[in-house]
């Protein structure tokens, strides 16, 4: 599940209220371990584009 998420979030990623609902929808589909992972990889691929909505989704969700 956590793949899946990773694609739909670049297939996704040129809209920021798009970004942001699949983000938060992929933060509840996928495994509690697999959060931080996830967390990571956003803020490696998309920090320079989303990262204040990637730590305040990731603050009030996981």
């Amino acid at each position: 599940m956590l793949e899946l998420s990773k694609k739909v979030l670049e297939q996704v990623s040129f809209d920021k209220t798009l970004f942001r609902k699949e983000l938060v929808k992929a933060i509840h589909w996928i495994k509690p371990d697999e959060k931080v992972l996830l967390k990571v990889w956003c803020i490696a691929t998309f920090g320079v584009q989303y990262q204040t909505d990637i730590l305040e989704v990731f603050a009030n969700l996981a």
